[in-house]
């Protein structure tokens, strides 16, 4: 099962992970000076990028 997890890395910043079903970190956000702010990101992850689009940056545009 997929699961955000919340933590504080060692400057006192709150951060979180989003973890793959086998336990593969899938990726990390920016530190967070509170709490509620890390948590509220995760809020707006599940709820605004259902639908997100992905961009390929490498390719050369004509």
């Amino acid at each position: 099962m997929y699961k955000f997890e919340v933590y504080k890395d060692k400057a006192g910043e709150f951060r979180f992970r989003f973890k793959a079903s086998n336990g593969e970190t899938m990726f990390s956000s920016e530190g967070y000076k509170a709490k509620a702010s890390a948590l509220s990101a995760i809020e707006s992850i599940k709820k605004n990028a259902p639908g997100a689009t992905t961009v390929d940056l490498t390719t050369a545009e004509a």
